[in-house]
């Protein structure tokens, strides 16, 4: 399996980790094209430079200041015109969702009302997709990182000035271990913890990997304490084999809980929250317990950052007295979201597919369940069409 590692010990920040991944070999060519194709004025300058006698490279958005605030809607609608891949776009809007969930945790207010301050910046959406795409140039199936220092003392931000790490930063690296700093400064941004917390799936010092190219990306201060630089070392994880190519693999965290005194409402509630949260599924399954009682076997399948969210969700909800998490390997098809034209009009779709020819076409429910209450026709007939549409393209 081939892996990407983020050294974090002087912290992330959505430039740094543009610079590392270029750096690390990806052209800085197929980042530009896609920043130009967003149709804003951004310019990437990309230099050669040392921090504490270190070289590294340092990536630099020129970009006008803009006093007005954008909504996710926004963020969103500039990436839909961009030239991203699929896959490119859709880790591009998780970070940026991510960042809106935080922000809406820390202000307590609804999601589609919060604004990007900083992170709503020019500057910022440029980093934070050309990190998706540089990410993705990398041709690795799973990032691990080291724990990660936020450094100390205060920053002064959009709110005043705030101790470090700043409200946002904290929520989003909830569940992350944190190393200690002496640096009086913002080490990590919420750019960066909103980067490093999508992609990672395991926090280890070290893996156990053979290198084969590292990227240093340069953080804009220069310390006299350490480097301001964030490495990511790529290659082989040891012990496992290079994978055929037709398939992807990622790391997940299960949860499960058994309860036998729990209304079926409180359940089903509890579902709905773990699901809002971000849970990748959440299901139910009948069980026999001890003195002979009925019960359900609640399980939670999700991101292992996610583990301590959703694990306080289901003792908060369930009043359970215990949960149990274990980490699994998961092997995935290729997959791509795709739109397939009916004559009710555009339905979305997803494609999954090997190499050795193998195909899955699964039409979306929602969007299904949309047109078959419009057009008050049964929901098999409008899966049935939206496949043979499918075939037929």
């Amino acid at each position: 399996m081939r892996i990407a590692h983020f050294d974090c010990f002087s912290g992330i920040s959505g430039d740094m980790v543009l610079g590392a991944v270029i750096d690390a070999g990806v052209p800085v060519e197929a980042i530009r094209a896609v920043l130009d194709s967003l149709g804003l004025p951004i310019k990437l300058e990309v230099e050669k430079v040392k921090r504490c006698g270190f070289a590294a490279t340092k990536a630099n958005v020129e970009a006008a200041d803009q006093e007005d605030y954008r909504f996710l809607a926004d963020v969103e609608a500039i990436l839909a015109r961009g030239t991203l891949t699929a896959k490119q776009r859709e880790l591009a809007l998780t970070i940026f969702r991510k960042v809106a969930v935080a922000e809406s945790t820390v202000h307590g207010m609804p999601l589609e009302r919060v604004h990007f301050h900083e992170v709503g910046a020019l500057d910022s959406i440029a980093d934070i997709v050309g990190a998706a795409v540089g990410l993705d140039l990398l041709g690795v199936e799973m990032f691990t990182s080291s724990p990660v220092p936020t450094g100390s003392g205060t920053v002064k931000c959009a709110h005043g000035v705030m101790p470090v790490p700043t409200p946002g930063t904290a929520e989003l690296l909830k569940g992350v271990p944190l190393a200690p700093s002496i640096i009086k400064t913002e080490l990590t941004t919420p750019t960066g913890a909103a980067i490093l917390t999508t992609v990672a799936r395991e926090y280890v010092a070290t893996p156990e990997m053979t290198i084969e190219r590292i990227g240093h990306g340069a953080g804009t201060k220069d310390f006299l304490e350490q480097p301001n630089i964030l490495r990511i070392m790529v290659g082989l994880a040891n012990g496992r084999r290079e994978p055929a190519g037709d398939t992807e693999t990622d790391t997940i965290a299960i949860l499960e809980t058994n309860l036998d005194d729990v209304p079926a409402e409180v359940i089903g509630f509890c579902v709905e929250r773990l699901f809002a949260a971000g849970a990748f599924d959440v299901f139910t399954v009948p069980i026999q317990m001890k003195k002979n009682r009925p019960g359900v076997l609640l399980s939670v399948i999700c991101q292992p950052e996610k583990s301590r969210e959703l694990e306080a969700i289901l003792f908060r909800e369930t009043g359970t007295f215990g949960v149990r998490r274990t980490s699994a390997t998961r092997t995935k098809l290729q997959r791509e979201a795709v739109t397939v034209s009916t004559p009710w009009g555009p339905v979305k779709a997803k494609r999954g597919w090997r190499a050795d020819g193998f195909e899955v076409f699964t039409p979306e429910y929602e969007d299904c369940a949309r047109v078959a209450r419009e057009q008050n026709i049964p929901l098999r007939d409008v899966f049935a069409m939206v496949i043979a549409a499918h075939s037929r393209s």
